[in-house]
Order: structure tokens, then C-alpha cells, then sequence
């Protein structure tokens, strides 16, 4: 696998905006990082709804990490996808650590949400994906939601591997519907622009497809963005939303990544937006990782982020 940094840099920044994830009220956020002068990898969970150690990654960056350790451990090209769903069980499904916390989820459903649950929490669309792996599916991945689980699988993959086919069966494993199909293509192709040494890879990427109706959505949105790229970060991430779904999370991820000048800037600036910033911390991490190189990414980070080692070895 070559440019590893590339997901080395989105499993960073997860790791780093994760004590903050799915911070959804203002007021609380500003209060949990006032006076802090790193605000990212606190050490004490401040995400409502569940809570790993600090260093660890959320689902999304999980599914990557899946990913990862499934090209690294199979011989055959043609066996990849069939292995990645087989460790997809085995990471996320029945006796996971994953699995075991759905069934408190579903108490905590019944009563008021007090406090963070203990452990990680198990996405919707990996959800589905179990179910439809178990009954043997062709396609497996959810269609309930439109997030960004399809491109996390699909960033290790295309490090492998860049063939637009293979890509959208990898996206559709996970993330089944043309939406989820469509973002995550975009990304790829915006985050190999700029590892190919392009000086304005959003903007290359609006140029280049600006024809192409496959693309039609994602630019029309990206113009969107490039309009108002002068208001403040927070108040567009609100605009477009702070939580998980397309078009929403690539539309702050895209004004993180054209008002930053380098990694540290932007996720930090993620962070800040509130919401579900893991979701756009794994593209911009990957982006300014890509356009930047490994030495953007800060070395203390990386020695707080425990998936990095296992990264870092085959870099």
C-alpha cells in the first residue's frame, strides 16, 4: 500500500476531535473547551451519548481500521471484500464490544439519556450491514442513512487499489444508496488531486467534473461553499448541519478544508463546528495528510492516537 500517511492523517484527526464527538449544543461545547489551550484529546469524555479512552478511534475511523487490517492480512485480490465482511462481523457484530453496548442503547432509548454509555457506539448503517451480511446479500450495505461509514471503508481500499469500480462495491458494502455512493467517490478523487501535488484541489475537482452529471450534486454544493467561504466556520457548519448525513458533514468538511492553511488549523477548526466532527475529521485529516505530507500531522498527536503504531509500521 502506498501514501499510508493519507489514512494515517484521518485516523489522527478521529481520534483527536473524539472526547468532543457529537457535541450538538453550543453552549456546552464552548464551556467544555473554554480556557483549554488544546482542545483536541482531552482527557476526559465530553461526548453525550458514549465513552472510549482517549487515543481511541470512533466507529467510523473503525471501519477503516477494518479495512486496513483486511489488505494487510489477504494474499488474493479477489478475496478482500469477502474477508472485509467476515472481520466486519467479527469487529462490529455478536460478541463485539460493539454489539454489547446495543442492547444498553436500546434500554437508554426507553429512559432520559443521563450520562454517556460506556464503550463504543455501532452505526446504523454498520447495523444494517450485519443484518444483510448474516442473510447473505449481495450488496450489504445499509440504505437507512446517508453517513460517512461507505468512504472510511472505502479511503484504506483506495490506497490499494483506485479503480472507480472497485470503489463503489467497497462504498456499497457498507453504504448502499447512490448518495453515500456519490460523496465518497468525490472525496477520493478530491484527496488524490491534492496527493498529486495540486494547488487547489477542491476547486480542480469543481473544474474537471463540472460536466460530469455522476458529479452533478456534489458541485453544485461545492459552489455552494466557495460562495461563502469568508463566513465563519461555525456558523456554515450550522447552515449546511452539524450532524452525520450527506450533503451536510461534506459541506463543512469542504469549508474547513478551503479556509485552513495546514492540518493542525483545520481540525482544529472541525472540532470547534461541534456535532458529529469525527465524520468530517476522517476527510480532512486525509486531505491535508495528502496535500501537506506526514509532517503536517503533529508527532504528538500521532503518539496519542493508538490505532497510529499498527499504522505507522507499514508507513
Amino acid at each position: 500500500m502506498n501514501n499510508l500517511h493519507i489514512f494515517l492523517g484521518a485516523t489522527v484527526a478521529d481520534a483527536a476531535a473524539r472526547p468532543l464527538h457529537w457535541v450538538y449544543d453550543p453552549k456546552k461545547l464552548k464551556k467544555y473547551i473554554k480556557g483549554k489551550k488544546e482542545i483536541t484529546f482531552l482527557k476526559k469524555n465530553k461526548s453525550p451519548f458514549y465513552s472510549i479512552k482517549t487515543g481511541c478511534v470512533s466507529g467510523y475511523n473503525d471501519v477503516g481500521q477494518v479495512m486496513f487490517k483486511t489488505l494487510i492480512s489477504t494474499k488474493k485480490k479477489s478475496d478482500i471484500l469477502k474477508k472485509f465482511k467476515i472481520n466486519i462481523l467479527k469487529n462490529f457484530g455478536p460478541g463485539s464490544v460493539y454489539w454489547r453496548n446495543l442492547k444498553l442503547r436500546k434500554k437508554y432509548k426507553k429512559i432520559k439519556w443521563k450520562k454517556p454509555m460506556k464503550g463504543p457506539w455501532i452505526h446504523q448503517n454498520i447495523l444494517e450491514t450485519i443484518k444483510n451480511i448474516k442473510a447473505k446479500k449481495n450488496i450489504t450495505g445499509g440504505t437507512r442513512v446517508n453517513e460517512s461509514d461507505g468512504y472510511c471503508a472505502a479511503l484504506p481500499y483506495y490506497l490499494y487499489n483506485k479503480n472507480d469500480k472497485e470503489l463503489k462495491r467497497v462504498i456499497r458494502s457498507i453504504a448502499n444508496s447512490k448518495i453515500n455512493e456519490t460523496y465518497a467517490l468525490a472525496k477520493l478523487k478530491i484527496i488524490d488531486l491534492a496527493n498529486k501535488g495540486n494547488k487547489k484541489p477542491v476547486h480542480s475537482f469543481v473544474k474537471k467534473y463540472k460536466k460530469n452529471r455522476y458529479f452533478e450534486e456534489v458541485i453544485e454544493n461545492i459552489k455552494k461553499i466557495i460562495k461563502i467561504q469568508k463566513l465563519d466556520h461555525i456558523k456554515v457548519v450550522k447552515k449546511f448541519g452539524k450532524a452525520c448525513s450527506y450533503p451536510g458533514t461534506f459541506m463543512g468538511s469542504i469549508h474547513a478544508i478551503i479556509t485552513s492553511s495546514n492540518y493542525k488549523s483545520a481540525v482544529i477548526k472541525t472540532i470547534k463546528a461541534g456535532g458529529c466532527n469525527c465524520s468530517r475529521a476522517n476527510f480532512v485529516g486525509a486531505y491535508f495528510a495528502a496535500f501537506k505530507g506526514i509532517k503536517n500531522i503533529p508527532t504528538r498527536w500521532i503518539n496519542k492516537t493508538k490505532p497510529a503504531k499498527t499504522l505507522q509500521n507499514d508507513i
